[in-house]
């Protein structure tokens, strides 16, 4: 019997989808939104200890990447952001190259600094603020040496 945690796919139809295209094809370039790079994150859940895998838009500089917490704009956080909290180790993947990171929330100027690297690859994340009176979480993803 193996140790690892079962996985638990996503209930949210695209979230699943995205992730079997990304499996299917060994790749996150075929789960791109709108001409838009993805990368795969695959995380234990806070609650359940599974495994989790959501795909979250591509921000990278210098090999250290950048997860926004926005759900679209939502009121609340993704349930995807209570499992970085509590376990910040991930493993991402970014086209075929998959590596372990560990997950860390920003703020201040560093904050400010990755905000405008995480509009400037996804703009709509500028839209998505001004829907919700909360601050965007971001986290960063640091490589695990």
């Amino acid at each position: 019997m193996s140790s690892e945690p079962e996985y638990a796919p996503s209930p949210t139809d695209w979230v699943r989808s995205a992730v079997e295209k990304i499996e299917a094809a060994g790749s996150t370039e075929p789960a791109g939104f709108g001409g838009m790079a993805v990368v795969l994150l695959t995380m234990v859940g806070n609650k359940s200890g599974k495994i989790r895998k959501v795909p979250v838009m591509r921000v990278e500089h210098d090999g250290v990447y950048c997860a926004v917490a926005s759900l679209g704009g939502a009121p609340k956080h993704p349930v995807w952001y209570y499992n970085l909290k509590a376990n910040p180790k991930v493993t991402l993947q970014d086209g075929t190259e998959t590596r372990e990171y560990v997950a860390r929330e920003i703020d201040g100027e560093e904050y400010d600094l990755w905000w405008k690297r995480s509009v400037d690859a996804y703009p709509d994340y500028a839209e998505y603020q001004k829907k919700t009176t909360r601050k965007l979480p971001q986290f960063l993803l640091e490589p695990v040496d």
